[in-house]
């Protein structure tokens, strides 16, 4: 294995000054199957005294000298160094009570949550594996490192880590690990929020995230209680041949793995349940269902600590998820009016795996009228047309001039554009404002 300069030089800087270094876990674990890892950790022999005396000179960021950890920053990069060390008692199930500094590499592999994390590399590329990590990459295997119940007992994550590295991999849980998963997922609930978004997140963009989400149905309804009605729940629709769970797995799985796109499939038909009404026939609508599902969204959204911005964003996706769509000149200009076109183009690729998720529309045709869609916005756009008050010949002065005064100037401005987009109006200053009468100043 080949390490970077950088790390070749913090490995041997360490190693000059008589301590054992390595580089250790998911840059490891990345390089190995190809690819380039995100950032480099290094587990040293040395403790944090000592590693400041080492890189003396260097810039040091003290990131967590209680834990034994401190960063080193060559070149604008930062590479977090951490002495060896064991876990005390995890009381909370997510933060050891105590660290204790060791000097054996093999102390601090033991304690690691997963076999593939449990990797270590030195200055000379020779790989440390004590628990069969590289065999377990081979396998395309999540393994816990010893006993599984006892690593997600230190920490409730790793059992959504798990989950998430079987997905982002597209690895499977090896069955000691996946059935520790499923009874323990309830200690989840001692994990922050926002831990377990980012978790969570990673998790549904990973190429294996349709079949985790159908495997672990039971800690999915744990983690976003409105999930729970939908597993198992017959539409009885002729326009649906899915439960309405599978349903939102095969939406999820046909967007690209894009945060929002994914979180707003997961979510656009959670409502459907409680919307349900039952005609004399014994078909299953779902009258409403979009703006339930957007409320229902909001909390889930809320409770995980999203961002107001994607939080809003995914919600308004959510409540427009089947609104209807055409190529129409006019038609278009409402919708760029209405969603921008970021989120109309977020559309049209929502409507596409919306369709092919009801397992009764052709896929082919739901992908062709996805390009028909956003070719007619194409073509659209190359125009400039008006679709918003930004680009709306007259502004609010205009109106202030002619003696429109408070909320009337933007009712007013509003109409003149929506009569802009029909046509019944060219986007012309003099003629929208001889349209208008002039109010009489008091």
């Amino acid at each position: 294995m080949l390490l970077p300069a950088p790390v070749l030089s913090i490995l041997s800087r360490l190693r000059a000054a008589g301590f054992s270094a390595y580089a250790v876990g998911g840059c490891v674990r990345d390089s190995l199957l190809g690819k380039a890892p995100g950032d480099w950790d290094i587990c040293t022999s040395a403790l944090p005294e000592e590693m400041q005396q080492v890189f003396a000179g260097e810039h040091v960021v003290e990131t967590g000298l209680r834990h034994g950890t401190l960063t080193v920053v060559l070149d604008h990069v930062p590479y977090e160094i951490t002495t060896y060390r064991l876990d005390g008692a995890y009381t909370d199930h997510r933060h050891p009570d105590s660290v204790s500094f060791v000097t054996d590499l093999s102390e601090d592999l033991a304690r690691r949550d997963f076999t593939i994390n449990a990797m270590a590399c030195d200055e000379s590329g020779e790989i440390v594996d004590l628990y069969g990590g590289r065999e377990d990459l081979s396998a395309r295997l999540i393994r816990c490192v010893g006993d599984p119940s006892a690593r997600f007992e230190e920490d409730a994550l790793r059992v959504l880590r798990a989950l998430r590295f079987a997905s982002v991999l597209d690895f499977e849980i090896e069955p000691v690990t996946a059935l520790a998963v499923r009874a323990q997922y309830r200690t989840l609930e001692n994990v922050a929020a926002e831990r377990k978004r980012v978790e969570l997140v990673k998790l549904l963009c990973g190429p294996g995230a349709g079949r985790i989400l159908r495997e672990y149905t039971d800690v999915f309804a744990f983690l976003i209680p409105p999930l729970a009605p939908c597993i198992g729940y017959n539409q009885d629709n002729p326009h649906h041949l899915y439960t309405v769970y599978e349903h939102i797995v095969r939406a999820v799985e046909n967007v690209p793995p894009d945060p929002v796109l994914r979180m707003t499939m997961l979510l656009h038909d959670v409502g459907k349940p409680a919307a349900r009404t039952t005609d004399e026939k014994g078909i299953g609508h779902y009258f409403g269902h979009q703006d339930l599902s957007a409320r229902m969204a909001a909390k889930v959204l809320e409770d995980y600590r999203f961002d107001r911005a994607s939080a809003e964003r995914i919600c308004r996706l959510v409540a427009a998820h089947d609104i209807p769509l055409d190529p129409d000149r006019k038609i278009m200009l409402r919708r760029l009016k209405k969603f921008g076109e970021e989120d109309l183009r977020a559309l049209f690729v929502i409507h596409r795996a919306d369709r092919i998720a009801t397992g009764t529309r052709n896929p082919d045709h739901a992908t062709d009228r996805m390009h028909e869609l956003s070719d007619a916005l194409d073509a659209l756009l190359a125009e400039h047309p008006c679709y918003s008050l930004k680009t709306l010949a007259v502004n609010g002065r205009d109106l202030t001039a002619l003696g429109y005064t408070g909320p009337e100037v933007g009712k007013t401005l509003d109409r003149l554009l929506n009569k802009v987009i029909d046509g019944a109006l060219p986007n012309d200053r003099d003629a929208l404002l001889n349209s208008l009468p002039r109010k009489e100043k008091s």
